[in-house]
């Protein structure tokens, strides 16, 4: 397993900048231009749902708007797609009036779909009476489909789901306990780019004006003395803060988890001031980074790239445990840290990328650390209580449940009341 662990740490914590959803918008635009060889006259966007909801209110770095019509031209008049989830960073400046202009023009149009998978994104440029179709499925980097005047140019089946992978492999609590108590550290000195990374872009939230100013806020109320500078108030200062950032539009990368950007940094951040409040050696810091990413990663296995429970639970369970384990705590004490998790913000609903990420944020961090102090005080949850089970991998079974079976008609409400609100806007 031990391979298959710390590929997996490679495929899932990579960088990104801004949003992934309109991103993975932007990268189709882009790439559906590299095959036409020019500026489209037009580009026409088809996604699912999911993708509709986490791009409707959400900025767009390299530019002052939010939504999917400006992340679409952006990425089709100056994105190179070798630059996958990063393409908003090696936009020029000057691209961002042109695709202003471009989309004042009506040459964007956006139509949500049904019956596609969750995350699903394609686009038909057209340039004359040259056209080039693109389409992403499942995971926001992954191509499927690629067509020129029709003929098809690339194909590939469907990407292997992290679901099937992770099954095939017998992932489990245990197993990543095992194994980050015995890989060698060496083989884990990569993740620490990814701290790094991310406390820059929660620093950069903290001195800007970016969004609700959360992470901001919370700083001030610490300088006033009016909430202590402690472990809680501090990991939910810096988590918001670059959430802040993140939704707001900031150019800066962050390195995701899982395709999200919000749960790469709601994961690492915490786990970060921890450290530096309880003075944990680096060593301990990257096996309980490695041990939160890959339980994290464990969980989505059975939820989903989107859904309409908010992702931030599964990041925070990663990095309650995390906390948990820099406390001394061993295999039991996670275990009752995710029981504990899942009895308090299961049910929170995703309703969009946009400014209340990084509320939810916060109330997901505070649930976390409070969850990780019960557990390693030997309190936990049990089978009595709610969708908790005493088998820990049955619980994080039901929460997969709960995402795909119990929470779907929320997620169509949601996004009715989404696409109605912005109707009566128009």
């Amino acid at each position: 397993m031990k391979n298959v662990y710390l590929n997996k740490l490679k495929k899932e914590f990579v960088p990104a900048a801004g949003c992934t959803e309109p991103a993975s918008i932007a990268l189709a635009a882009a790439k559906a231009s590299e095959i036409l060889k020019a500026t489209p006259d037009k580009v026409q966007m088809k996604v699912s749902g999911n993708i509709f909801k986490n791009v409707m209110g959400v900025g767009i770095p390299g530019s002052t708007l939010v939504g999917m019509s400006i992340a679409a031209a952006l990425g089709a008049l100056g994105g190179q797609s070798k630059y996958g989830l990063e393409i908003f960073t090696h936009i020029g400046e000057t691209v961002a009036e042109e695709a202003k202009s471009f989309v004042n023009d009506g040459k964007v149009e956006i139509k949500m779909v049904k019956d596609v998978p969750k995350l699903h994104v394609e686009c038909l440029s057209t340039k004359g009476k040259d056209t080039c179709r693109v389409i992403i499925q499942d995971r926001h980097e992954n191509v499927v489909l690629v067509e020129h005047n029709g003929k098809v140019i690339f194909s590939k089946g469907v990407d292997i789901s992290v679901d099937d992978v992770d099954k095939e492999e017998d992932w489990s609590v245990e197993s990543i306990y095992n194994f980050i108590t015995s890989v060698d550290i060496s083989e884990l000195q990569f993740l620490e780019k990814g701290i790094e990374m991310n406390r820059k872009i929660a620093e950069e939230g903290l001195k800007g004006s970016y969004g609700l100013q959360v992470g901001k806020s919370m700083q001030l109320n610490i300088e006033k003395g009016i909430i202590s500078d402690d472990i809680i108030n501090k990991s939910i200062m810096m988590a918001a803060a670059g959430s802040d950032a993140r939704m707001a539009g900031c150019s800066m990368p962050v390195m995701s988890n899982c395709g999200s950007g919000n749960q790469g940094m709601s994961l690492t951040l915490p786990i970060m001031v921890a450290a530096e409040k309880l003075k944990i050696d680096d060593e301990t810091k990257l096996r309980a980074l490695a041990l939160g990413l890959l339980i994290s990663i464990h969980m989505k296995s059975y939820v989903g790239q989107l859904s309409a429970i908010c992702g931030v639970l599964l990041s925070t369970s990663g990095a309650a445990c995390a906390i948990t384990y820099m406390m001394g705590g061993e295999l039991s004490h996670l275990n009752s840290t995710l029981k504990n998790m899942t009895g308090t913000v299961t049910g929170m609903i995703c309703d969009g990328a946009n400014a209340s990420c990084a509320l939810k944020i916060s109330a997901s961090v505070s649930a976390a650390i409070q969850s990780s102090l019960l557990a390693i005080n030997s309190q936990s949850l049990n089978n009595m209580d709610g969708i908790i089970d005493d088998n820990v991998e049955e619980t994080i079974r039901n929460i997969g449940l709960l995402a795909n079976e119990g929470m779907q008609i929320a997620d169509d409400v949601i996004l009715k009341t989404m696409v109605g609100k912005m109707d009566r806007n128009c």
